[in-house]
This record gives structure tokens, C-alpha cells and sequence, in this order.
């Protein structure tokens, strides 16, 4: 592309974020300032509407959200819940649990949704639960996570069950040298979400497709 096409896209990727940041939930919002008080990174407003619209779309009824500082992610997804759903959101740090917690508290009032905020490692928490049983997983934050949630997602998610990826760029993360987009970035989770695009592509039990949303979404079904 010549410099126009990538200021057009670049205007195109504005006009879309703003659009869907006035047009978050109240919920949301709230993510958004409890993530503040710790100066986290911010989420795509568009990444975080693109998520619900996988929940609603797969017809979710069983949610995991894994990873830290995923709150903006979560508040999402609750957004888009029926009152017979359930979300289960992981986080291993115990800030990142108790701001969880205080979203659900805040979510109570608005579904009767089943909320389940956990801290722990994701390897460990995953490889506990019941397999066939989920229908989305979402995944954020360290590369670890990742692996995890892909080594568990064909035993979790009952058949065409959705595993999302976010920021599989590698952008967001804070030893970020330009991420997938620069070959010289051998930061950890860069490294990791290289092995992750290309074993999700190979891998039979999945099908999957990128996308440029956020800073990357990489979207796999289970067969």
C-alpha cells in the first residue's frame, strides 16, 4: 500500500474506536477506570465490542476469560450475557482478582448471570476443570497463558467452541520492541505468539483466522 492507503486506513481505525467507545455500557466504563487506578494499558473499544459479538454470535452460555488486566475484556463479555449464563474470569494477580471482583459486584445489579472471578495460575486452574463443558475462551495477557489456554482449549470447549487470542501482535505487552510487526523483537510473549499463530494454523482440531482488531485477534473453532 502507498502512504494514502495507510492514512486512509488509519482514519478508517479511528473513526470505528471512537465510534464504539461512546457507545460502551456503563460497565465498561467502569472497567476502564478501575484499570486507570493502576495505570494498565487501555483496550480497543472495538476489540472489546468484536468479543461480545463472538459470545453472542457462538451462542455462548459457558465463558472463560483468562488473563491479567483483562477486565475491559470481561466487562464486555458480561455485557452480552443472558441471565441463564456463565462466566468464569481468571486472573493470577491478586489486584487483577480483586478488581474482578468489585466489577461483579457492580454487574449483580444488572443480570442474574452466573460470576465467577478466580485467582490462580492458568495451567493450573484449566487442567482442573471439566472438558466439553465451554463454549468461548478468551485469552489475555502473559504469553504462559496462552499455552495453557490452547494446550486445554481442545479438551474444554465442547464442539465448535470459539478460543480468542488477543493482542496476538505482542504489542501490548511492556518488553515490547514493535512485536510481530518487527522481526527483530524477541521479547517473550513476541516469541511465544510466533509459535502460537503457526501451531493453531497446523493444528487440525482447529480452525482459525486473523484478524486486525485490537492489536490482533487470532480466532479458532474446535471441530
Amino acid at each position: 500500500m502507498d502512504k494514502t492507503s495507510f492514512e486512509n486506513h488509519a482514519r478508517a481505525w479511528e473513526w470505528i474506536e471512537n465510534r464504539e467507545y461512546a457507545s460502551e455500557p456503563e460497565l465498561v466504563r467502569q472497567a476502564r477506570e478501575l484499570m486507570s487506578v493502576g495505570n494498565d494499558g487501555t483496550v480497543c473499544s472495538a476489540e472489546g465490542a468484536m468479543l461480545g459479538m463472538f459470545k453472542t454470535m457462538a451462542h455462548a452460555s459457558s465463558v472463560i476469560v483468562i488473563g491479567t488486566g483483562s477486565l475491559v475484556q470481561t466487562a464486555q463479555i458480561v455485557c452480552s450475557l443472558g441471565n441463564d449464563d456463565k462466566l468464569t474470569a481468571v486472573d493470577s494477580t491478586p489486584t487483577g482478582y480483586e478488581q474482578i471482583r468489585q466489577l461483579f459486584r457492580s454487574a449483580s445489579t444488572m443480570t442474574r448471570a452466573t460470576l465467577r472471578a478466580v485467582n490462580a495460575d492458568a495451567a493450573q486452574f484449566l487442567s482442573r476443570l471439566n472438558g466439553d463443558d465451554y463454549d468461548l475462551i478468551v485469552v489475555c495477557g502473559d504469553a504462559a497463558n496462552y499455552r495453557a489456554a490452547y494446550e486445554q482449549a481442545p479438551r474444554l470447549l465442547r464442539n465448535d467452541g470459539v478460543i480468542i487470542f488477543t493482542d496476538i501482535l505482542a504489542m501490548e505487552s511492556p518488553d515490547s520492541k514493535g512485536g510481530l510487526t518487527n522481526p527483530a523483537d524477541r521479547s517473550d510473549k513476541a516469541v511465544a505468539m510466533r509459535e502460537l499463530i503457526d501451531a493453531v494454523a497446523e493444528d487440525e482440531r482447529f480452525s482459525s483466522a486473523l484478524s486486525q482488531t485490537g492489536w490482533g485477534l487470532l480466532v479458532a473453532t474446535r471441530h
